[in-house]
């Protein structure tokens, strides 16, 4: 499904973080992840944060907003399925957490590049990838 629009790309936003929130909040109460519970505790507020950061930049752009299609930007890269979360073992968990960070990473960078006529929300999605990246090295360092 292409991501064609203002709109299409920060409902996309939200979604991505709304999955990585229910997927960290199991992660933390799953016995196996329990030496990394206050990670991935972090991290789903972290997603809770970034929620509300793509509907307040969706709320003070709209106006702004700019009706010029975005072209060659679709979700199917992006688009992946969690697994059961509750039964992961702490290895498996971590792995899905650095895809799941990885492709946040991507997304924000390569909207953040598509929609750049509108500067103040490619700056918004910069940001918002920026804080993956930090998440991202934060499992790297496990």
């Amino acid at each position: 499904m292409p991501l064609e629009n203002f709109g299409s790309i920060l409902n996309f936003a939200e979604e991505l973080e709304s999955q990585d929130q229910e997927f960290y909040e199991t992660l933390a109460g799953n016995p196996a992840c329990s030496d990394h519970k206050q990670m991935f505790e972090q991290f789903a507020a972290n997603a809770k944060k970034n929620l509300k950061t793509v509907q307040r930049t969706r709320r003070e752009n709209v106006t702004e907003m700019i009706l010029e299609p975005i072209k060659d930007f679709v979700r199917a890269p992006y688009c992946e399925v969690c697994q059961a979360a509750p039964g992961m073992t702490a290895k498996d968990a971590l792995a899905a957490a650095d895809r799941l960070e990885d492709r946040a990473v991507r997304y924000y960078t390569e909207a953040a590049a598509k929609i750049k006529a509108q500067p103040e929300v490619a700056r918004a999605l910069k940001l918002l990838g920026k804080k993956h990246t930090t998440h991202r090295d934060s499992l790297a360092a496990i």
